[in-house]
């Protein structure tokens, strides 16, 4: 579970072509404070927060659905 965690955000940064630092600097616009080596480093542990992950989807536009007991991003 740790690595689809771990790939759903790589794969997101993909997509957008945007590096941790860019991450980093959307994320703060919003009014989430993380530094590009705390996101790197998260990311790549793959056992970051749900917190953490409904705030990486706000920055990036990334609607979350929850149908009945499971949820689609």
């Amino acid at each position: 579970m740790k690595n689809r965690a771990k790939e759903f955000i790589k794969d997101e940064l993909k997509k957008r072509k945007l590096t941790y630092m860019m991450l980093s600097k959307i994320m703060k616009e919003k009014g989430y404070n993380y530094s590009d080596n705390t996101i790197r480093t998260k990311v790549n542990r793959g056992s970051y927060s749900f917190v953490f992950l409904l705030e990486v989807c706000d920055s990036l536009d990334i609607d979350i659905v929850c149908l009945e007991n499971e949820a689609i991003l």
